[in-house]
């Protein structure tokens, strides 16, 4: 199916290939950048504001990107996004002293401002370019596709960032960019989103408050909102990366770890580039094995998410005892094996349910949520570690632990989804046409 799909689908296979260009070169910079901090300042807290760097400004700038995404051209915002990171990379050589990290944080957040409206877009443009019964297809290749070049770009960009040093990282991230938007200029496809549309009657006259408010986007943004607040299902499934990300700590611990606990030499960019690596591997295997295992009917996919939490969890707390870096790398392939499948089945089943209209400002929205508790939870970890003097496994048992609240909630909601839908002689109320074609096509 995956062959297929690349071989027969050009325009998602150009898709395919620009992300996988993109990812690897940000994993080399990611080991470099996450070892330069930790060589020039010796604090986890300079990583872990490095993380809130790479997540806050999505959840800043989200709201609104997702509001540009179901504007304008998405294929072309792609591309700009693109060429912008490619140049604002280049700014990570000037950085050589410990007092001139602070460019390093620029960079970065600018960069990341930049990924707030690529990667919503290239989310929403994924259902554009597939077929209903590709699309779980085409969204477990580019989570495999994201774990791969995490594997391998985290493990080699460990390897040359020791052997080279890290402004080699640097510029092939830069580079990535670049090939990443020509791949997307060669694709041929709709990339403009439907026409928005607004509320009749006495509430959409043209004053000039209103006028204001849809120049500026507020109207679009107000209207998102409306959406998902009325649409439960909707709301519940953007909590899902949420919940993923109310231990995202756990993966400043995966640098602490590498250069602590189970160091490699005399750096730490190799003992990171190890765990990264099998962070990559895991979240690779995990929807392609599940994919086959359960197919693709929608009411799998949701009971799934529950003890995909449950796993992550236990393997995050199984790596607090792990004695040596092998054991320490299987928990963690494990440990991602589960939160992959978070990630996969919450993005396919927003997919479906979602319009092509609202397609970018929900997915914008889930990002920014995922990022703010992703940044909280990596800021309070490196608080934990660097004032309080907590032990990398004592929080790894910890964040592991805190999986178990989101997917106890997560199981609780279910029995809501079900009955929401069971109502006797009527199909579900979130049943999309493209869901309808999967559970036909499937069951």
């Amino acid at each position: 199916m995956y062959l297929t799909l690349l071989r027969t689908n050009r325009n998602f296979r150009l898709l395919f290939f620009g992300q996988a260009i993109s990812q690897l070169g940000d994993w080399f910079n990611a080991v470099a950048v996450y070892a330069l901090l930790l060589d020039l300042t010796g604090s986890a807290t300079a990583v872990a504001w490095m993380m809130i760097t790479q997540y806050l400004p999505v959840a800043v700038v989200g709201p609104m990107a997702g509001v540009v995404i179901d504007r304008v051209d998405r294929r072309r915002l792609m591309i700009v996004a693109d060429v912008v990171r490619g140049v604002l990379i280049v700014g990570l050589l000037l950085v050589r002293r410990s007092d001139q990290v602070w460019i390093a944080y620029l960079v970065m957040a600018l960069s990341v401002a930049a990924s707030a409206f690529f990667e919503p877009a290239r989310t929403a443009t994924i259902p554009n370019v597939t077929s209903a019964e590709e699309l779980l297809a085409a969204n477990a290749l580019s989570a495999a596709t994201w774990s791969a070049m995490l594997a391998i770009g985290a493990s080699v960009g460990g390897i040359v960032t020791a052997a080279f040093g890290r402004d080699v990282a640097f510029m092939v991230n830069a580079a990535s960019f670049f090939c990443s938007a020509l791949c997307l200029a060669s694709t041929r496809y709709d990339s403009t989103p439907p026409a928005l549309q607004h509320g009749a009657g006495p509430a959409a006259a043209p004053t000039e408050l209103r006028r204001v408010a849809m120049l500026t986007g507020v109207t679009d943004l107000v209207d998102g909102l409306r959406y998902v607040r009325g649409q439960p299902n909707v709301a519940a499934l953007i909590c899902v990366k949420a919940g993923w990300g109310l231990a995202g700590g756990v993966l400043l611990l995966l640098s602490v770890f590498g250069q602590r606990v189970f160091p490699i030499g005399h750096g730490s960019a190799a003992g990171i580039g190890v765990l990264y690596g099998a962070r990559g591997l895991g979240a690779g295997l995990g929807p392609i094995a599940l994919r086959w295992i359960l197919g693709q009917q929608p009411r799998r996919l949701r009971r799934t998410i529950g003890p995909a939490f449950f796993m992550v969890g236990a393997f995050y707390m199984a790596l607090a005892g792990a004695s040596t870096l092998p054991l320490a790398a299987t928990c963690v392939v494990l440990a991602h094996f589960g939160g992959s499948i978070l990630w996969v089945f919450s993005t396919v089943l927003l997919q479906l349910e979602v319009p092509d209209r609202f397609r970018g400002r929900v997915f914008a929205a889930e990002l920014a949520l995922l990022t703010l508790v992703t940044s909280l939870s990596s800021y309070f970890t490196a608080y934990a570690l660097d004032r309080h003097g907590w032990s990398p496994r004592t929080l790894s048992f910890t964040l592991g632990a805190m999986f178990l609240a989101p997917g106890i909630l997560w199981l609780l909601f279910q029995s809501r989804w079900r009955e929401h839908g069971s109502a006797p002689g009527h199909p579900p109320a979130t049943l999309s046409a493209e869901e309808s074609v999967l559970e036909g096509r499937v069951g």
